[in-house]
């Protein structure tokens, strides 16, 4: 069984056991979370899709880690006016594991 849905306005598709990072969420480690913007529902030849949303559809997920991602460098350039601007940048992330699927 998998399953489409939102959050920190990104879609994900996850089936059960996945491990994946999404943007930061307000959960300590060992937390569970649930997400009830599930947009499509899969088993085998069966899909479910939702018009926006599944109605019942929900994904339950543990919280593993609160990590931050890799460093992005932002560099600003003017050419030939002396300007350049580097700035870094570290995205908060939250890790997850994918503990069950239904669809309501």
């Amino acid at each position: 069984m998998y399953a489409v849905f939102r959050t920190g306005g990104k879609q994900y598709r996850v089936a059960e056991g996945d491990l994946l990072e999404v943007e930061k969420l307000s959960a300590e480690a060992g937390a569970t979370v649930e997400f009830d913007e599930v947009l499509l529902v899969g088993s085998g030849d069966e899909v479910k899709i939702g018009a926006p949303l599944v109605t019942g559809g929900k994904v339950t997920a543990a919280v593993q880690a609160q990590t931050r991602g890799r460093k992005i460098q932002i560099i600003k350039f003017r050419r030939r006016k002396h300007h350049m601007k580097r700035q870094g940048h570290r995205q908060h992330l939250t890790q997850i594991r994918i503990t069950g699927i239904s669809a309501g």
